[in-house]
């Protein structure tokens, strides 16, 4: 049967990859037989897509930081990028650090190829790399552009601690979650993944009710009810599956795969 989808994008974590990180030779296989053009659109900044390209066939074209930076790996070239300006990076983590006094900031600069941190910021990844390094003093971290602002608190569940980011910031700026921990990312006003994937799909003339889209976490409910069918893993938080057209397995069962083989008859 004919689909009228004539592009797939897709969440990383918690959607194409399993809970351990891996792609599964059967989600590789379904990728590379696609015959419609596949994207990625996640919250991870550049410099994490290789843990997921080493797994691939070849590398797609990103949407990354939540749709700041669409980023095609083939040449490795950053087509665009819409970051938090110093100024609104003053402005977000004045208004932060006066609602929540325990809070600890971190940013991603260079188009997500750098990551800055205070020294109260948890650092459970990359302690090692170069383009990683905590700040000296706080003002460092409104110093340059930034295409996420990301904010954690030690006394606040994830979904109160989203709530309270987004009554302090309002219109000013976009906060998201897409963690099981009091985690809060947030980018320039407009900026989602939704915005991010309607700028790529503009460059190729298709229209979102041509597009079919996957995801887990509430960063990715701009994106499903924007696309022309969303389907909501069996794993997502509860606020995506309340707006996803379809619920579909889980990551663990291969989710993706097993309903892009049925869609596209593969």
């Amino acid at each position: 049967m004919a689909t009228p989808y004539k592009l797939v994008a897709s969440d990383i974590d918690g959607t194409l990859i399993r809970t351990d990180g891996s792609l599964s030779r059967r989600t590789i296989e379904v990728l590379a037989a696609l015959p419609v053009p596949f994207v990625v659109v996640t919250g991870r900044p550049v410099r994490w897509l290789h843990q997921l390209f080493e797994q691939m066939a070849a590398p797609v074209p990103a949407i990354c930081a939540n749709g700041a930076v669409i980023y095609d790996a083939q040449t490795d070239e950053v087509l665009r990028a819409d970051p938090l300006s110093v100024d609104l990076l003053l402005d977000v983590s004045k208004r932060l650090r006066e609602a929540v006094p325990d809070i600890a900031l971190a940013v991603e600069v260079e188009d997500g190829r750098s990551f800055w941190y205070e020294e109260a910021w948890p650092v459970r990844w990359e302690p090692d790399n170069v383009s990683v390094r905590v700040l000296a003093t706080p003002e460092e971290l409104t110093s340059a552009p930034a295409v996420k602002l990301l904010a954690r608190s030690a006394h606040h569940t994830a979904d109160d601690f989203y709530e309270l980011v987004s009554r302090t910031l309002g219109d000013i700026a976009t906060a998201t979650h897409s963690s099981s921990s009091a985690l809060v990312e947030i980018s320039a006003a407009g900026v989602t993944k939704a915005a991010g994937l309607a700028w790529h799909c503009e460059r190729y003339g298709i229209d979102k009710s041509e597009v079919v889209a996957f995801g887990d976490m509430p960063n990715d409910i701009p994106m499903l009810a924007w696309a022309g069918h969303g389907v909501a893993l069996g794993n997502a938080h509860p606020a995506l599956k309340e707006v996803a057209d379809e619920i579909g397995p889980t990551n663990d069962e291969d989710g993706v795969a097993n309903y892009l083989a049925d869609l596209y008859d593969l």
